[in-house]
């Protein structure tokens, strides 16, 4: 019997000549798992395209609600940015796809799993990582770094050697944006992208949405609530979380939101530069922050900025299945047992911008934050405090005049 192997695909060109790859270098019964994240129509035709390229069989699974709730929300309750631009959107759904590859390589009973991912990406690591983390029996096959039998250097070659084994696909030699999308956003990369002295050709770019430039004119509101850090309703429709990004992304699409150049630092030690597009993204974590401004206390919000960015380490880095990461959820999960209320606010043109939040856990206090005098604040009290809290200035200052003093 033959040994199988799930391979992760995506119908795209690289893992169609991927197919007849594993089986002519290794004999593998292939097992194609298509993971959908909420790409949409990426997957029309996939069954037929892999079983003409030699698969045994495609799984296409649909976790978009497990990615929406259980990798996208974590990653927005700690406001994880990575390099304070990127919100993480290939990064998340990475190990949530890994996690279903292993899931059908036991239905299978695989012992291997194969990636596409290239030699120079992040990608590779955040496949392998979890896998390893999951499944450390399971073998992973990576064409791409196996240059000694992987020797297509190209998409010409690739369709090459389809053609060569019988497969006739719908891709040319034309060349477009390296993209990735899923419910989240949408990466590009490639092309005039590659100098970043070029600026970004948006107009054949953008897929998600608008330039401001284009957006409307009107000013559109949108209001949202949240229940204990999760969104629930927007403009009064309760929907759960995967809908409210799907609604999200049409507004923020629409009103230029979210469009995001960036030249990042790869974890395998290159720079890269890319454009995201997460529309809705952008906004959920802007209102979730308008949120927590109001609920978290200084000290809470001060360790949490510390854990955001851990967090947003750990995801980029591919360390998802890690106890460090379940620690620092679990710190973060911790603080959002109040953060409930109604964010409003108006989009327009690329903004979001502020049109009133309320909770019913709100620390903000009208009579302490106004400039009349309150029963709760006593203006004398300043005193002690600034002496106390500014001794340490005073005494080093001090200190620093009298060593001055004596050199002279």
């Amino acid at each position: 019997m033959k040994e199988k192997v799930v391979l992760a695909y995506s119908g795209g060109l690289d893992t169609t000549a991927i197919i007849p790859w594993l089986k002519e270098h290794f004999g593998y019964e292939v097992i194609c798992c298509c993971v959908d994240c909420g790409q949409g129509n990426e997957l029309d035709g996939l069954d037929e395209r892999a079983k003409m390229s030699g698969a045994a069989k495609l799984y296409i699974e649909d976790i978009t609600d497990d990615f929406a709730e259980n990798y996208i929300m974590p990653c927005v309750q700690a406001d994880a940015v990575y390099e304070n631009k990127y919100l993480l959107g290939t990064s998340m759904a990475r190990p949530a796809i890994a996690k279903k590859l292993v899931e059908i390589a036991r239905k299978e009973g695989a012992s291997a799993i194969c990636h596409g991912a290239t030699g120079k990406g992040n990608d590779q690591i955040r496949f392998e990582l979890s896998i390893k983390a999951l499944a450390p029996d399971l073998k992973i096959i990576a064409p791409w770094r196996m240059t000694d039998v992987w020797t297509m250097q190209s998409r010409e070659d690739e369709i090459e050697y389809c053609k060569k084994h019988g497969i006739d696909l719908p891709f040319d030699h034309s060349h477009s944006y390296s993209r990735d999308r899923n419910l989240w956003h949408i990466s590009h990369e490639g092309l005039e992208l590659e100098d970043p002295a070029n600026e970004p050709n948006y107009e054949h770019m953008l897929v998600l949405g608008v330039t401001p430039e284009k957006a409307p004119d009107e000013a559109e509101y949108v209001t949202m609530t949240f229940e204990k850090g999760v969104p629930v309703s927007i403009n009064g429709k309760s929907m759960k979380v995967a809908d409210i990004i799907r609604e999200l992304n049409r507004l923020g699409g629409k009103h230029g939101i979210g469009i995001v150049d960036i030249v990042e630092n790869r974890v395998v030690g290159m720079k890269s530069r890319g454009v995201y597009e997460t529309p809705g993204g952008t906004i959920l974590m802007e209102a979730h922050r308008q949120l927590e401004e109001l609920i978290l206390d200084r000290a809470t919000m001060e360790a949490k900025k510390d854990m955001g960015n851990k967090m947003a380490q750990i995801v980029y880095e591919g360390k998802w299945f890690t106890p460090l990461r379940e620690a620092v959820q679990a710190f973060v999960t911790s603080t959002q047992e109040y953060v409930t209320g109604e964010v409003k606010f108006k989009l327009y043109k690329g903004n979001i911008i502020k049109a009133g939040t309320v909770s019913p856990y709100s620390l903000y206090n009208e009579s302490l934050a106004s400039f009349t005098t309150g029963d709760m604040y006593d203006h004398h009290d300043a005193s002690g405090f600034i002496t106390l809290f500014g001794l340490p200035l005073k005494v080093r200052a001090m200190k620093l005049a009298e060593a001055k003093k004596n050199q002279n």
